[in-house]
C-alpha cells in the first residue's frame, strides 16, 4: 500500500483576485477551497497570489506586473502547475501560458479533472468525460500544443490526453453520442427507481468532505468509501435502512461546491432524484 508520505506532489501555485463583488475575506475562502481542490488533485501548494482589480484583465486575468511577479517565483522555485481561481478564457490561457511557459489550469478544469479521478461508475463517467468535451470545446484552436508539450498530471486526465488531434466536428460528435447515452441510463435508472416502490427516500445533501458518507456510513452500517479529500464520493449511493419500524431509502449525493463547473450542474442535478 503507498503511504501518502511517499506519494509525489506536483509544485503549484494558486492566483485569485479581489475585486468588488469578491472582497479579502470571500477570496481567502474560495483559495482555501481551491487549495484543498490541488490537493486532492495531486498538489502540493507552494505559495498563493492575489491582486485587488476591477475585473478581470482580458488578456493576462491578473496584471502584467503581478504576472512578472509569479514568472520570477515559478523559475526560482520550479513550479510545474499555476492554477487560477476563475475559468480562463483560451486567449487567457494561451498568453498567460506564453509568459510562464508551465501548465495552465483553471479551477473548472481542476475540478473536472478531480471528477475524472473519481469516476467509478457508467454513468459518472459518461458525464465527467461529457462535462470535460463540453469545457475542452472552444479551447481546441489553443490547447493542442500546450498538450503536446505537457502530459499527464493535475489537469490531464481525460479526453485531452488520448485526442491530441481532435477537431471540433468529432467533438461535437462525441458530445451527442455521450448525450444520448445519459438519456438511455437516465430511463434505466428511471425503471429502478421505480422498482424500489413507496418507501421514503432521504437525502444526505451538503457541501463536500463535511462527513456525508461518514454519516451514511454510521446509519445505515455500509461501508461506503469515506476520505478527507474533496470528492471521495461522486457516485450516487443508496441504502436501504431500518430504524424503529421504519423503512427508507437512505442516499449519499455529491458534494456540493463554490463555482461549480457549468458543465457540472447536471451530474448533480442528478444525484439528488
Amino acid at each position: 500500500m503507498i503511504e501518502e508520505k511517499d506519494i509525489e506532489y506536483e509544485k503549484t501555485i494558486l492566483i485569485g483576485l479581489i475585486t468588488q463583488k469578491q472582497d479579502e475575506a470571500k477570496s481567502v475562502e474560495y483559495l482555501d477551497e481551491l487549495e484543498f481542490l490541488a490537493y486532492t488533485a495531486g498538489g502540493e501548494v507552494l505559495k498563493r497570489f492575489v491582486q485587488k482589480m476591477e475585473k478581470p484583465n482580458p488578456k493576462t486575468f491578473i496584471g502584467t506586473g503581478k504576472l512578472e511577479e509569479v514568472l520570477t517565483y515559478v523559475q526560482q522555485h520550479g513550479v510545474g502547475t499555476v492554477i487560477f481561481d476563475d475559468e480562463l478564457s483560451a486567449a487567457q490561457q494561451k498568453n498567460i501560458e506564453k509568459i510562464l511557459e508551465c501548465k495552465i489550469i483553471d479551477r473548472t478544469n481542476l475540478i473536472l479533472d478531480i471528477f475524472a479521478q473519481r469516476a467509478q461508475t457508467s454513468y459518472a463517467r459518461t458525464q465527467v468525460e461529457l462535462a470535460q468535451y463540453e469545457y475542452l470545446l472552444p479551447r481546441l484552436a489553443g490547447m493542442w500544443t500546450h498538450l503536446e508539450r505537457q502530459r499527464g498530471g493535475i489537469g490531464m486526465r481525460g479526453p485531452g490526453e488520448t485526442e491530441i488531434e481532435t477537431d471540433r466536428r468529432i467533438v461535437r460528435d462525441r458530445i451527442s453520442l455521450l448525450k444520448k447515452k445519459l438519456k438511455k441510463i437516465d430511463r434505466q435508472m428511471e425503471v429502478q427507481r421505480g422498482n424500489r416502490g413507496k418507501l421514503v427516500r432521504v437525502a444526505l445533501v451538503g457541501y463536500t468532505n463535511v462527513g456525508k458518507s461518514t454519516l451514511m456510513n454510521a446509519i445505515s452500517k455500509s461501508d461506503v468509501f469515506a476520505e478527507n479529500k474533496l470528492f471521495a464520493t461522486l457516485d450516487t449511493t443508496v441504502r436501504k435502512v431500518v430504524i424503529g419500524n421504519l423503512p427508507f431509502l437512505l442516499t449519499d449525493t455529491v458534494g456540493f461546491i463554490r463555482k461549480l463547473p457549468t458543465q457540472l450542474v447536471e451530474s448533480f442535478k442528478s444525484t439528488l432524484r
